[in-house]
């Protein structure tokens, strides 16, 4: 008899009794699966831009966590999700300043070796500093990484004999206690997937060496293949979060939900967006059950970011006579290392001393690296209001990157052509909490500060787009605003937020206003979804309506000329240069070139006359109380959120 090795409970008991004359005899096993992901260099409870602790991230709380955990479940098994070694100025240092060589141990491994992991997954970030260091890296790694969906480049159109360029897929061979204290041993499936976009996002790291397919029809084809070679349990782990947006073709960026329905995967740890799943930022998702913690039934969980919470997956199994496991249940879950109410945090568990010890001397080697100075600024930077005011914190970056962009097209065949410079807030508050703003004083800038202008480690590219398409790449940013009510009396939310405050991008070198009276013209997604609406008025270049079939220059990053947040036009077709630099280091030198800066804004955007009796507000740092008046808002009051209410009139 060949063992049916992925069946429900239902379907084996009725297969047993089928069966004449004889009693499968099951015994339960529970089995704790635990996760953590979105690590981003978080080793340690500290921020490198405050230079400050942080009570709310870190590895060395989370391993708590992990011990805690443990010592609850006979049998527990332990998962990365990746995005972990990028994300914060550690992983800066170590990949850019300190550099890594084969057989060094890389500091994230310093500290996850000694928790003793069982496997990991590739996330998209660990392709920012390219194949050779990503390579160097996971070499220091004491337990196997599976990543499914990346294929090494070949000389032949035959995707039949694609070779996977990381290992897709791994076996776990453990034994595991049964509640009645028997031992059985049990061979655990482990596949990896990470989002296809790193095509587009790391081209210039990627692109001739690799390639890649879909996260989806990659499960399909291998978790089979897994089965075959002996798996008992497959378990997923996808760096992709949920979505209800289908793209066009396979490509799916956030395909967790769809991979829960593909037949043969039990369990699913899943991350890259950031969020806790389950909570209740997913009510209401389709085939989510939050109090069971299953995505379309199967146990699964998304432990949030930069080691906020571990991730639990706890799987009730079965094995009978015939050594056949079969899953009868399973509950996901989190638990966080500090709880929040308004901007008071309580720490919930303290650090585990060995990791604190183990990466001791790269956080002090980070924290003198971030200290070192660049120059000096006239004035204070800051972004408590960037999403609703030009904004100094933007204009640095965009005069760096005009700058660049300068003497980089002088004496080629694009010399001559107007050049505009995109940027966009990044500290902006949101998720990141209201402590999450730039707040630089006049004088000194160091390494520190400028990572705090631009925090992620993007490289420079510049695109050109005619006329229209700028008008259209305003639109899509203009989505982050909620439709006002011109005739509104009470004050009313300016921005949404659920919005990406990285996809409201700034255009400099052009002159705008926006009208939030009109409905936007794409949605959060960036899908056309009001194609007569036009919330960019008054759109001018050098004093004059821009023209439509003119050709600009403009520079911006490789997630957005790649084609990242789906901006209308960038796919990657418009891109002329690829820098080697990231924009992080334009602005370094751009900084030391100056010596001097002044940051002020030029105010080449505004909001269009709404009325004179709408009020709309804002949610920003309770330390923006004192800037608010200058910048023509008025402070209203703290919420139990943390954050501080702000009103702009829009008139």
């Amino acid at each position: 008899m060949i063992p049916i090795r992925h069946r429900s409970p239902f379907a084996a008991a009725l297969f047993a009794l089928c069966l004449p004359g004889t009693q499968a005899a099951a015994v339960e096993v529970d089995l704790r699966l635990m996760e953590t992901t979105d690590l981003h260099m978080y080793l340690l409870p500290y921020d490198y831009y405050r230079d400050a602790p942080n009570d709310t991230v870190g590895l060395a709380r989370t391993a708590t966590l992990v011990r805690a955990a443990r010592e609850e479940s006979i049998n527990s098994l332990l998962f990365d999700n990746g995005d972990l070694i990028q994300g914060n100025p550690l992983g800066d240092w170590v990949a850019r300043s300190r550099g890594l060589a084969f057989g060094e141990t890389h500091p994230a491994f310093q500290a996850m070796n000694l928790l003793g992991y069982d496997a990991a997954n590739i996330g998209n970030h660990e392709f920012n500093y390219g194949l050779e260091f990503l390579l160097k890296t996971l070499a220091g790694a004491d337990f196997p990484y599976v990543l499914s969906n990346v294929y090494a480049v070949d000389a032949d159109d035959d995707p039949d004999n694609d070779r996977h360029y990381f290992r897709p897929w791994t076996l776990l061979d453990r034994t595991l206690v049964a509640t009645d204290g028997s031992s059985h041993d049990i061979r655990v499936g482990v596949i990896g997937f990470t989002p296809p976009q790193i095509m587009t996002w790391d081209k210039n790291h990627l692109q001739g060496r690799v390639t890649v397919r879909g996260i989806v029809e990659t499960a399909e084809a291998l978790v089979p293949e897994m089965r075959a070679a002996g798996a008992d349990i497959v378990v997923a782990i996808p760096h992709s979060g949920l979505s209800t947006v289908t793209p066009d073709g396979s490509l799916r960026e956030n395909a967790s939900a769809q991979l829960a329905q593909v037949d043969g995967i039990d369990a699913i740890l899943f991350g890259h967006a950031h969020a806790v799943f389950p909570g209740e930022a997913y009510e209401g998702f389709p085939g989510a059950d939050l109090q069971a913690g299953t995505l379309h039934g199967v146990p699964s969980v998304m432990p949030g970011f930069w080691g906020s919470h571990l991730g639990l997956v706890d799987l009730t199994l079965d094995i009978d006579d015939a050594g056949t496991w079969t899953v009868t249940g399973g509950q996901g879950s989190v638990r966080a290392i500090a709880s929040q109410e308004g901007r008071e945090v309580t720490a919930l568990v303290d650090s585990q001393q060995d990791i604190v010890d183990a990466v001791a001397a790269a956080h002090e080697g980070a924290i003198a690296w971030m200290g070192e100075p660049v120059g000096t600024t006239t004035a204070p930077i800051d972004s408590f209001f960037a999403q609703v005011l030009d904004d100094p914190s933007i204009q640095i970056v965009t005069d760096a990157q005009a700058w660049y962009a300068r003497t980089t097209l002088a004496g080629t065949e694009y010399d001559g052509l107007p050049i505009l410079s995109a940027g966009a807030p990044f500290k902006a508050g949101g998720r990141g909490g209201p402590d999450n703003y730039t707040d630089l004083a006049a004088g000194d800038i160091a390494i520190r500060n400028v990572a705090d202008l631009y925090v992620y480690p993007n490289t420079l590219r510049i695109v050109t787009l005619d006329g229209a398409g700028v008008h259209e790449w305003l639109e899509r940013a203009a989505g982050q605003f909620n439709t006002i009510d011109a005739g509104g009396t009470e004050p009313q939310a300016l921005v949404n937020p659920d919005f990406p405050s990285y996809n409201f991008d700034v255009i400099d070198g052009v002159s705008y206003r926006i009208d939030v009276t009109q409905p936007p013209r794409y949605d959060i997604e960036g899908e056309l979804v009001n194609p007569d609406a036009q919330r960019i008025v008054d759109l001018s270049f050098e004093g004059e309506p821009i023209d439509p079939a003119a050709t600009f220059a403009i520079v911006t990053n490789n997630y957005r000329a790649g084609g990242g947040g789906n901006f209308p036009g960038l796919d990657g077709s418009a891109t002329i240069v690829e820098a080697p630099q990231t924009n992080r280091q334009v602005l370094v030198d751009y900084i030391l070139e100056t010596g001097t800066i002044d940051p002020a804004a030029d105010g080449n955007w505004s909001f269009a006359p709404a009325g004179d009796d709408v009020m709309v507000t804002l949610e920003s740092s309770p330390a923006a109380q004192e800037r608010a008046e200058a910048a023509g808002l008025a402070f209203v009051e703290v919420l139990d959120s943390g954050f501080a209410r702000y009103r702009l009139p829009l008139r």
